[in-house]
């Protein structure tokens, strides 16, 4: 028994979306669409061919035109986390802090931090210190001054 034109279509929108899904790339989401328009083809015309053409034109038509415009709408969006806004606070150093040894903890906002010095000043614990910046899980500090 041959399977129905209209089924192929649809694991072909099917494909697409999860395709899109797992890759984010903005790319075979046109091709959903275009397999969209072949399957609405499909039920126009039982000409492979026709269908074939809706599908490629709607899908090279939206990648050419659309793609590059939802790129650079992503691209604009600027995404902070919220550890952004940590950086110039004051951390209070629960544990000495010193690069050497390799120790170093503070507390900020509840959280408890690993804390390295920027400038490889030992700090003991219980004074402040400002972050300079993040890198990974360690907040990079400096002793106030």
């Amino acid at each position: 028994m041959p399977i129905d034109i209209h089924i192929l279509w649809l694991i072909g929108v099917v494909v697409f979306a999860v395709l899109e899904g797992v890759t984010y790339q903005m790319i075979s989401i046109w091709f959903m669409f275009g397999a969209m328009g072949g399957l609405i083809a499909s039920l126009v015309t039982d000409s492979f061919l026709a269908q074939m053409v809706v599908f490629l034109a709607i899908s090279i038509l939206l990648l050419a035109v659309l793609r590059p415009l939802s790129m650079k709408l992503v691209k604009n969006q600027d995404f902070k986390s919220n550890t952004d806004g940590l950086i110039g606070k004051e951390v209070l150093i629960t544990q000495e802090v010193s690069n050497i040894k390799g120790t170093g903890q503070g507390k900020i906002n509840g959280m408890v931090w690993t804390v390295r010095s920027e400038d490889d000043i030992p700090l003991p614990a219980g004074e402040t210190a400002k972050i300079e910046r993040i890198e990974g899980v360690k907040l990079i500090v400096s002793a106030k001054r």
